[in-house]
């Protein structure tokens, strides 16, 4: 492969992975107007919508293994490459949050929700801001933008410790409440974790620019 093709093939990766992001934000954006909206053909057109996020991130796995094996790369392209495996495969499990989310949406009954969604809400804006920061960060290969998506990280990490303990106090009141929390519970823990995987993406942007991998969270389990 003449070197000209090949970095038309990175700038093809680093496309493609901009868009697989976009196409997750918009999931994440999606599962949370179901969830707000009680909107179940929503919520099915994001769990049939996770397809098209599988199919993208194999593809965009298919091609960095490509330019792997007809190249052999630079150190800096290199990186590049690693470090566009390592986003596209959190950008799919943030994909499946959202879809989890939205089979959550299916689960709900028809009665009132155990807690406002304002915490939950918050939590979701902040991890799309997160994730929006952290492509840009690769696009500007900007590592103090890539830092401070890992700052971020604590306001989710707050937003989530209040929203648990709150769902937990409902459910020691009144022990009828436990299912509608628990469904609750799961959404918060679905949208912390984007916000980790989005944590984990500009990571991989620091990676990518300095060749150093920093370990800017300790995500939960």
């Amino acid at each position: 492969m003449p070197r000209e093709q090949f970095h038309l093939g990175l700038r093809q990766v680093e496309d493609q992975i901009l868009e697989l992001g976009s196409m997750v934000e918009r999931q994440v954006d999606r599962c949370m107007q179901a969830l707000s909206d009680r909107d179940l053909p929503l919520a099915d057109a994001v769990i049939r919508d996770d397809g098209e996020v599988n199919r993208a991130r194999f593809h965009l796995d298919n091609v960095c293994v490509s330019l792997l094996a007809q190249q052999a790369p630079m150190a800096s392209d290199l990186r590049l490459i690693v470090a566009v495996l390592a986003m596209a495969s959190d950008l799919e499990r943030m994909g499946d949050h959202a879809e989890g989310i939205a089979r959550i949406v299916r689960m709900l009954d028809e009665g009132p929700l155990m807690l406002p969604l304002d915490d939950l809400v918050a939590m979701s804006t902040r991890a799309r801001a997160m994730l929006k920061d952290a492509l840009q960060a690769l696009v500007d290969r900007n590592v103090d933008a890539a830092y401070a998506v890992g700052q971020a990280d604590d306001e989710v990490d707050a937003l989530y410790d209040r929203v648990y303990l709150q769902l937990v106090e409902i459910m020691t009141r009144d022990r009828s409440t436990i299912e509608g929390c628990t469904h609750l519970l799961w959404v918060a823990h679905n949208l912390e974790r984007i916000a980790d995987r989005a944590t984990n993406i500009a990571e991989r942007v620091v990676y990518t620019v300095t060749g150093m991998l920093p370990q800017m969270d300790t995500s939960r389990t």
